[in-house]
């Protein structure tokens, strides 16, 4: 047993009081008065005499002491402070003013010099801090009567425990007894008067924590990831709890930019005149805040010469002021200045970014860090803040500074802000659980524009993807409908490369994006071994701004997947686009895949919401466009529409289908859908194709029935013939003067004219069409109506005759109906009739 040391009250050992005037001496301190728990040992290196005594009062009950304490060597908690001169700082009542608002909170006033000299115990010069629960706040008068305080504490009852060492572990017993093997004596004592426990720290660490505390107030709550208030709240404060959206600061905004510009005019360069400029009106710190984050974005450029070393770099706040130019610590530094001048507490946070000068994979490990931005305390909590970055960016290629006022830095949410800042103190994340700096550097880079899209990244987590079996996959999530696209480059080492942020479009044929209601899946096929750098564009589907750089990502192909060569699609995406709906389009036979094509043949439905008017497009890498007009035929009706599709040659097809409503002929079509086609097995020969001069509607459907053509034998566009001659009959209700002509692709001039081989008849309103071929082939016949008498004859519909009847059928005999009204013609090109008194025959 060390000198002047006291055993606890168990000890056999006689207690030795060390001498008030040599604090040194002090190895153990121990007390126990009525409502004190049990007597602990300290350290003796940490005992030094130098220390600071915490009380922590866990109940306003008063306890009657148990007899033998004098005996067991209890000290009385007056004898104590007497004896060894320890200052305490206690709290008292507080008034209704100095009542913190949150809940549970309490803030006690420092006392002027002045109280700590008129008592004779507190003005010993030993500061203490006191750190209690609310009820220890509203006890009486601490000992010797006084009102004490030693300095200004923050005191919240559901942390309390949290400030001071745990009771547990202060009184824990080396030898690990439980509660039930203790002394009878000993465990009512604790069960009655554990009211007060004391805890010793040493004076240099109080000094250490005072000195912290004044450049940093809420440090030790920062290693808590919360404040005080904060933690009663159970929840940290995200931007939107702040402010709905930046709108809310267009009167702050406005006088600032008006502000700005008058004092650059009258060249006002002194930080705190500007700070009282540009706050005039605000109504609280986060307006003045937002005065001063504004102002910098609006009045500082980044030096750019300066980055590059070919100037010297500014640093104080009024050379940066003067010069309006200045790198991210000129920016940093004059933000804190000017915070300062509005007593808005701010700090500059070292660390590194992935901005200009910044290589994708690059090891960051033992790398000085090169950025600075801010962290300001708002309402107890810190937020960050990047004006620079909030001011606009570099553009590499032409080493100049392009504005751009970005709200998204202003008071970023550290979940958001940790995508492109990482600071040297862990810290300064902000965040519940801190990412280690290689995840940092595996991170994929988001710019501003993917958080306020509202984006989301599916897939991959990390921003290198090396391709399986040639193909590597990205997948994007939203909220709202966004339009996107991609572009695909060799790899390049700088991140931000001088290439341009913004897209029209893009035509890129190795990989497929398709879009469907809630996300973005981009299928990369990269056409070489090689590593490539893949940039994702994207914009609010309502938007015709150019498309904007949302995130990047890095692909390693080892070996490319053996493919056809993808068409180009110029609209963005593949499958349905995603405002089809609006334009009419409810739904599809094919989904955003690419569709293989069997025996080169291939059929697409379109359910519509309303009557629409469509046309499509097929492109085929090899395909000129005179054939790939004789690969399609479109049937519109009511509520569908259909495009029948062959496939001449093999590889990969593109499908585009343009709608408008059928009733606006005015308005321009708009693409509503593109699919891509595979065709890998048997192909359609050329002689197979769709006739020329083919119309823009096959079959019947929205046109023949609002002229009254109705109830049509053969509904679809493609009729298949197997018997060399065919009948088709319908219903003309209006009593129409009807045209029909028959044509097929011909290599040289018939022996009989096509017209020989219709013959109609004309029954009450029913119509039947008989045609017969001269050989096997593909026809087709063409429906025509007068609407208007003396008018012109209006298409109606094709049909697509497939005859697969080698054998010639007879020709028709011209005819003339009695009455001289012609029932059949010999022209070579039109077989018409009129209406006929009762049945004919050909």
């Amino acid at each position: 047993m060390r000198p002047g040391s006291v055993r606890s009250p168990e000890g056999k050992a006689p207690r030795s009081d060390p001498t008030p005037n040599d604090s040194s001496l002090i190895p153990f301190v121990f007390a126990a008065v009525a409502g004190f728990k049990d007597c602990f040992c300290l350290d003796s290196e940490a005992a030094s005499g130098d220390v600071e005594l915490k009380v922590e009062q866990t109940s306003s009950r008063h306890f009657k002491s148990s007899q033998g304490c004098h005996a067991s060597g209890i000290m009385s908690a007056q004898v104590a402070i007497e004896k060894f001169s320890f200052p305490f700082s206690c709290a008292t009542r507080l008034s209704q003013q100095e009542e913190v608002t949150q809940k549970g909170c309490v803030q006690v006033r420092a006392l002027e010099l002045h109280d700590f000299q008129e008592n004779p115990i507190i003005s010993k010069p030993k500061p203490v801090a006191v750190i209690g629960d609310k009820h220890a706040l509203g006890s009486p008068k601490p000992p010797n009567g006084g009102d004490v305080a030693a300095a200004q504490a923050l005191v919240c009852a559901q942390a309390s425990q949290s400030t001071v060492l745990p009771r547990q572990s202060v009184f824990e017993k080396p030898t690990g007894e439980s509660e039930d093997q203790r002394p009878v004596a000993k465990r009512q004592l604790s069960l009655e008067s554990a009211a007060r426990t004391i805890t010793v720290v040493k004076k240099s660490t109080v000094r250490k924590e005072a000195e912290e505390q004044r450049q940093l107030k809420p440090k030790a709550q920062l290693g808590q990831r919360a404040t005080a208030c904060t933690a009663a709240t159970g929840k940290r404060r995200r931007r939107k709890d702040l402010f709905t959206n930046s709108e809310v600061f267009h009167r702050v905004d406005s006088h600032v930019i008006r502000a700005g510009a008058e004092l650059k005019e009258k060249c006002v360069y002194d930080v705190k005149a500007i700070v009282q400029t540009i706050t005039q009106g605000a109504r609280n710190e986060l307006e003045k805040l937002r005065a001063i984050w504004v102002w910098l974005c609006h009045n500082i450029e980044y030096d750019v010469s300066g980055y590059l070393g070919r100037s010297e770099k500014l640093h104080s706040a009024e050379e940066v002021i003067a010069a309006g130019r200045g790198v991210c610590c000129g920016y940093s530094n004059l933000c804190t200045e000017m915070c300062r001048e509005m007593g808005i507490e701010c700090q500059e946070v070292p660390g590194h970014s992935k901005g200009v000068g910044y290589r994708h994979g690059q090891s960051l490990k033992n790398v000085k860090s090169d950025h600075l931005w801010n962290a300001v305390l708002l309402g107890g909590q810190w937020f960050l803040l990047d004006a620079c970055w909030g001011a606009g960016r570099v553009d590499m290629d032409h080493e100049c500074f392009v504005k751009r006022f970005d709200d998204f830095y202003f008071l970023t949410d550290p979940e958001e802000f940790i995508d492109s800042h990482f600071p040297d103190e862990e810290k300064w994340q902000l965040l519940d659980t801190p990412i280690p700096l290689e995840e940092f550097e595996r991170r994929v880079f988001k710019t501003s524009a993917f958080f306020t899209m509202g984006l989301r990244l599916i897939q991959p987590q990390h921003f290198h993807i090396v391709t399986d079996d040639g193909e590597a996959n990205v997948s994007i999530g939203f909220s709202r409908p966004a339009t996107f696209t991609y572009e695909i480059t060799q790899h390049q080492d700088l991140l931000h490369c001088g290439a341009s942020e913004q897209k029209e479009s893009v035509n890129s044929s190795f990989g497929l994006l398709t879009v469907s209601h809630r996300s973005m899946k981009l299928q990369l096929l990269p056409p070489a071994s090689g590593t490539y750098d893949v940039k994702v564009f994207a914009r609010p589907e309502s938007a015709s701004a150019p498309l904007i750089w949302v995130c990047s990502f890095t692909v390693e192909c080892p070996k490319p997947r053996a493919m056809k060569e993808i068409p180009q699609n110029p609209f963005l995406s593949w499958g349905l686009q995603p405002g089809a709906g609006s334009l009419g389009i409810a739904g599809s036979s094919q989904g955003s895949d690419a569709a293989e094509v069997e025996e080169g043949v291939f059929k697409l439905v379109l359910k519509t919401s309303r009557p629409l008017m469509a046309l499509c497009e097929l492109v085929h890498p090899e395909m000129e466009a005179a054939v790939a007009k004789r690969c399609l035929a479109c049937q519109i009706e009511p509520d569908v529409l259909t495009c029948h599709v062959l496939c001449p040659l093999h590889g990969f097809y593109r499908l585009s289908v343009f709608v408008r409503d059928y009733e606006k002929t005015e308005v321009k079509f708009q693409n509503a859908a593109n699919f891509l086609l595979n065709c890998k097995g048997k192909t359609v020969e050329f002689d197979e194709l769709f006739p020329p001069n083919l119309g823009s509607v096959c079959g019947p459907g929205t046109r023949t029935s609002e002229v009254g053509l109705t109830k049509f034998s053969h509904t679809t566009a493609v009729v298949s013939i197997l018997q060399g001659k065919c009948n088709i009959t319908f219903h003309n209700q209006q009593d129409l003067e009807l045209h029909t002509v028959l044509s097929r692709e011909e290599s040289q001039a018939a022996a009989t004219p096509l017209s020989r081989y219709l013959f109609c008849t004309y029954t009450d309103s029913k119509v039947t069409v008989s045609v017969s071929f001269p050989g096997a082939g593909v026809y087709r016949l063409g429906l025509y109506a007068r609407l208007t008498s003396g008018g012109d004859f209006n298409p109606m519909c094709d049909f697509i005759l497939r005859n697969s009847c080698v054998q010639p059928g007879p020709p028709s005999p011209a005819c003339t109906q009695p009455g001289g009204k012609a029932a059949c013609s010999s022209s070579p090109v039109w077989a018409c009739w009129s209406r006929s008194p009762g049945p004919s025959s050909g």
